[in-house]
């Protein structure tokens, strides 16, 4: 029997739930979108004890992650980090860093995200110009030469691996065309990273950011994202805040940093006056026991270790070795989908994501009753969204779960509905 307010005590107006049991969450193989599953190592790192967020043992953490993410982007940028926060998080950081009211900004549009981008600069005050392209396609390198000439932006946005289509855009080439008609290159590769080929220095990436939770295999919570020589300088002469204090990267990277030219000369710019007396002083305590670092805000501890161990399984294993497991499993998909008579929804193969398979919903079969079938036996995938709502499944193998026999987990469970709704199908 619940209790009222007045027996719980004289001063509450809300009581407790009659009861409310403990947690239980069913096991899935996650093969939708985004997240993946965690690799054993994040499962570890997990539960490991907490600390403070100026401890010694997390401190020599953010530099482990510092110098993974680098080697995962390809990159030698001193400005790298993880967001507290997902991937939109990371999105946010760099589009309200970077932009300033009446920047123009070109956004390359192929699907949902590339339109979030331009809303994101939108609420900036950029000057936003959009291209877009059929979703499901891609943007070739003529093409986009030419929107650079049209448009004269200052920054240029693309999404590498377009989570709402399954397309995966190439880069190289795109970072030097910016270069020469003087535009910063913005890259999402919140799909693309550590599931694809992607270089960061070598293609001349400015800005590139991207989630935990896919192909890292890790929580959601902190969002790799790197800053290069060009977008840090834009950062540091901005004539305006940012408009976001928790996602202004010059003060984060007074927090990643120990006292390196980057944050040296961050301290000098959007920062310096925006932090209250409060903050302040706690900046300057924490400073002495931090290596050079400053206090911003209490970071995602236990992600932060996840994400580390995360990394580190990815380095074990290797960068190329990883790209070739999910391509050679984003393969062996295809072709046993094609096998079956189903559809895949991005062609040609060329400009298919190995992260993310969109597969045509056939003529008759019930696209979430079909999700929902597969996932009471435990597995789980996408369905389409915005224009492809009802239209396709978004099948995901992505870090951890890139492998064939995962696939063939898939296949036997979507055979078996199929087989059973063969009548819709007709």
């Amino acid at each position: 029997m619940s209790m009222s307010a007045a027996e719980v005590s004289p001063g509450l107006s809300v009581v407790p739930p009659e009861e409310t049991g403990p947690l239980q969450v069913p096991q899935r193989l996650l093969l939708g979108p985004g997240p993946s599953n965690y690799s054993p190592a994040v499962s570890f790192a997990l539960q490991q004890p907490v600390v403070g967020y100026m401890d010694p043992c997390l401190l020599s953490a953010l530099g482990d992650i510092q110098c993974l993410l680098r080697y995962c982007f390809q990159t030698q940028n001193e400005a790298t980090l993880a967001v507290s926060g997902t991937g939109t998080a990371a999105m946010e950081a760099a589009v309200s860093n970077l932009i300033e009211p009446g920047d123009k900004v070109l956004v390359l549009v192929q699907g949902y995200f590339g339109l979030r981008l331009a809303e994101m600069a939108r609420r900036q005050g950029g000057t936003v110009s959009v291209e877009e392209t059929e979703w499901g396609g891609i943007f070739p390198l003529q093409q986009i030469e030419q929107l650079l000439l049209q448009h004269k932006p200052c920054l240029l946005c693309v999404v590498m691996a377009e989570t709402s289509t399954g397309a995966l855009q190439p880069l190289e080439g795109v970072g030097a065309l910016c270069r020469r008609q003087g535009a910063l290159l913005l890259v999402d590769a919140v799909t693309g990273l550590a599931t694809s080929p992607l270089f960061v220095d070598k293609w001349q990436i400015d800005i590139c950011y991207s989630c935990s939770q896919k192909g890292l295999s890790c929580c959601p919570g902190a969002s790799p994202l790197t800053v290069g020589p060009r977008a840090l300088a834009k950062i540091q002469q901005r004539k305006t805040r940012p408009s976001n204090w928790y996602l202004d990267l010059s003060l984060l990277l007074q927090y990643w940093t120990t006292g390196s030219s980057s944050s040296s000369s961050s301290s000098s710019s959007s920062s310096g006056s925006s932090s209250s007396s409060g903050s302040s002083s706690s900046s300057s305590s924490s400073s002495s026991k931090g290596g050079g670092r400053r206090y911003h805000h209490t970071p995602p501890i236990s992600l932060l270790f996840a994400l580390r161990e995360a990394l580190r399984a990815l380095a074990k294993e290797g960068l190329e070795t990883v790209w070739k497991r999910h391509k050679e499993t984003a393969e062996f998909l295809a072709a046993e989908l094609q096998q079956r008579g189903l559809e895949l929804y991005v062609h040609p193969k060329e400009c298919r994501s190995p992260a993310l398979t969109t597969v045509s919903v056939p003529k008759g079969v019930d696209a979430a009753a079909a999700a929902a079938a597969l996932l009471q036996e435990g597995i789980e995938i996408g369905l389409g969204i915005d224009k492809l709502a009802g239209k396709v499944w978004r099948i995901g193998f992505m870090g951890f779960n890139a492998k064939k026999e995962n696939v063939l987990i898939l296949l036997k469970h979507l055979d078996k509905y199929l087989a059973n709704n063969a009548h819709c199908a007709q």
